[in-house]
């Protein structure tokens, strides 16, 4: 039974104090202790490469953890430290959060190497199973919980973005603007700026609607010409490089979660957390963004509705409390198993 976890993360987003906490920290570390687990920390910005290494088999054989816990951004972690944890038989689960662009170039090269791993994309899971790694666990991004109350808010943005600015963002929020429809825009290189989480959370409750943009590559012509980043941009992504796929993201429940109205970009499987259409709604392309923005600033029962409904379902299957209970579960069974 797993009682005591070694958590192997950044503390802060993007290994930088000024940031804040990272998502990770928030949502997996605080939530192992809200549930109870006994757990220990090596935060990768506080080591060189070479120190983290062995730190890690140092702590490891101090503490003695039913479950060493990561979550690899990047090669924090060489594949002969966890070649050396598998051969003192320490569980090792690394969470895969990118699979639907970084499968081959990143999660390929290190998830042989762990005792099971936990993949957000259910495309990947056959690719799991082709590198020789059979104990796959197919969780999902989500929110932190919210229960503030979501009814009679007095709206300040008619619609706003919180995410990092990229050249399709910021060409699809021109284009809206040009066609009258203002997004307030919040991120890393808007003009409003980075947000903590509780001024998004202010925000997404303040808004009449919440706009969710991917921040993967576009084949809409109209961007392509637009400038010559738009170009290159496509390039990489058929050489392989780059985020060539949208993907479901924290965002989509964090927003609902937070009480919030979410018209988002469609996602394969985005249909198997939320009716759409009763408690998400999607575009396909911009003329559908704009079509969805003028109708539900104009149908406020309607909107309203769905965004009661969205609420309801995020808050009650998809913080990231619900799946730490859910992983922790087939992680207990792949050890059982194990020892069988």
């Amino acid at each position: 039974m797993v009682e005591k976890i070694l958590y192997i993360a950044f503390q802060y987003e993007y290994g930088k104090k000024e940031n804040g906490y990272a998502l990770n920290y928030e949502a997996w570390y605080k939530n192992f202790i809200n549930e109870g687990y006994i757990v220990d920390t090596i935060f990768y910005e506080s080591y060189s490469i070479v120190d983290l290494q062995k730190e890690i088999l140092r702590r490891a054989n101090a503490i003695k953890p039913d479950l060493i816990f990561f979550v690899l951004q990047k090669k924090q972690v060489t594949v002969d430290t966890l070649e050396k944890l598998k051969r003192q038989a320490f569980f090792t689960v690394n969470f895969f959060g990118d699979d639907q662009w970084r499968f081959e170039d990143f999660t390929s090269k290190f998830a042989p190497h762990f005792s099971a791993c936990i993949t957000t994309d259910k495309f990947s899971v056959e690719k799991y199973k082709l590198i020789g790694q059979k104990n796959i666990i197919r969780s999902q991004w989500a929110s932190l919980s919210r229960n503030t109350v979501c009814d009679n808010v007095e709206y300040k943005y008619n619609v706003s973005f919180i995410g990092g600015i990229s050249p399709y963002r910021r060409w699809f929020v021109d284009v809206l603007a040009r066609r009258g429809i203002k997004v307030h825009c919040f991120g890393s290189g808007w003009d409003n700026g980075r947000v903590t989480y509780e001024q998004m959370e202010e925000i997404f409750q303040c808004s009449k609607i919440n706009l969710n943009i991917s921040n993967s590559v576009s084949y809409d012509i109209r961007y392509l010409i637009s400038n010559l980043k738009a170009v290159l941009g496509v390039f990489r992504s058929l050489w392989g490089r780059g985020k060539n796929s949208s993907q479901t993201k924290a965002r989509n429940f964090e927003i609902p979660v937070q009480g919030g109205f979410q018209l988002t970009d469609y996602v394969p499987t985005l249909d198997e957390y939320f009716v759409i259409g009763r408690e998400v709604v999607c575009y396909n392309n911009i003329e559908e963004s704009y079509s969805l923005i003028k109708y539900y600033l104009e149908h406020t029962d309607e909107r309203e509705t769905i965004k009661v409904s969205g609420v309801r379902r995020a808050r009650n299957n998809h913080t990231f409390r619900h799946r730490i209970i859910r992983f922790m579960e087939e992680i207990e069974m792949i050890k059982e198993r194990s020892v069988d």
